[in-house]
């Protein structure tokens, strides 16, 4: 699939132009970052002049699913890889995510999966939830897991937002500080973090809870729903959204102000959660399910070293609120030496792994 023999192969990674991107369009323009100058990144607009251009001088076009805006970019996916094999380049897909999408989502992305030369998996749990789908008959069958590394790199400062503030406004009152980080969705389960917050209530504790991340936008009432549920458990003065933080010193202020991450998933923790890793970075701990099978997880480098240190707490595989709540409080009075997470060497493995499809 290579014009460059055993050199590295040049790359045109797909990107949108959001200005609030979400863990798979951050990870794609991280990829093309560490993949440094034989990396461009080409923005879907249907702009086929400047695309044809960035196709010349690649290897492969990578296209990450699912998309940020998806539904205003039903086309240009698909004919950047028709362009891509018209001009005898490589078609790689990265698929993210698969049962957790809605059905439109899966439809819309049919036709750019069948363009695709290979598809990427991001964990174990997502190849086998596509290998179960008609779909998965009708594509490919070159296939792989590539490892997806922390979305942020802790930076070297720092700093003080309203966000932080009235964290350590609320810890100040001897609150503990429950975080969440990432997209809210319900596929993700985000809310349930709130039921867990009333859990630690009902055992005599004084939680706060802050989602850091925005609401997805679709055809779901998500911020409604979310905050129905937030009176009805009476937390109104309890959580804080911040929406999307864009710049990492703010981000990590706000990390520092926090006493534990919780999650609760409903395939339990995978390697594909970008977010989970991104707290371990933060040094705090994280509690959250398991996954029915361990294998996966215990592989994983950065999962490995946090589960080795005690830093990532791992409930059951169907732990329920009261469960995780107990894991939180318990975890969230520990004092963990943290060794650092080598998103460098993160970063470097996924791009290798990116680099044999593209060299198949």
């Amino acid at each position: 699939m290579t014009s460059s023999g055993f050199e590295a192969p040049r790359l045109a990674v797909l990107v949108s132009r959001s200005d609030t991107p979400c863990g798979v369009e951050a990870f794609a323009r991280l990829l093309a970052s560490t993949a440094g100058r034989r990396a461009t990144t080409t923005t879907l607009d249907l702009d086929l002049a400047t695309l044809g251009k960035a196709l010349d001088d690649t290897d492969a076009v990578v296209l990450n699913l699912p998309l940020v805006a998806w539904k205003t970019r039903l086309v240009e996916p698909a004919v950047a890889l028709a362009m891509a094999h018209a001009k005898g380049r490589g078609a790689i897909v990265v698929l993210h995510e698969w049962a957790d999408l809605d059905w439109k989502r899966r439809a819309a992305f049919a036709l750019p999966l069948k363009l695709a030369d290979v598809i990427l998996f991001s964990c174990l749990e997502v190849s086998e939830q596509f290998a179960a789908s008609p779909l998965s008959r009708w594509v490919t069958q070159r296939r792989g897991i590539i490892p997806i590394p922390p979305n942020l790199m802790r930076p070297e400062t720092i700093r003080a937002s309203d966000d932080s503030q009235r964290l350590a406004a609320e810890r100040a009152k001897g609150r503990l500080i429950l975080g969440h980080f990432g997209s809210i969705y319900p596929k993700k389960h985000s809310a349930e973090v709130l039921d867990i917050a009333a859990a630690i209530r009902r055992l005599g504790h004084d939680p706060f809870v802050v989602f850091a991340g925005s609401f997805v936008k679709g055809q779901d009432r998500v911020q409604e729903t979310f905050e129905a549920r937030v009176r009805a458990l009476d937390l109104a003065d309890r959580v804080r959204v911040t929406g999307f933080v864009a710049e990492p010193e703010d981000l990590f202020g706000i990390f520092e102000a926090v006493d534990v991450f919780v999650y609760r998933f409903a395939e339990g923790l995978t390697t594909r959660r970008a977010s989970v890793q991104a707290c371990l970075t933060s040094g705090k701990p994280v509690v959250v399910n398991s996954p029915p099978d361990r294998r996966s997880v215990d592989a994983f480098p950065t999962y490995r070293a946090a589960i080795a240190t005690g830093q990532l707490c791992l409930a059951s595989p169907h732990a329920d609120v009261d469960e995780l709540a107990a894991l939180a409080i318990n975890a969230a009075g520990s004092r963990i030496a943290v060794p650092p997470v080598d998103t460098q060497a993160a970063w470097a493995a996924a791009l290798s792994a990116l680099d044999a499809a593209v060299m198949r």
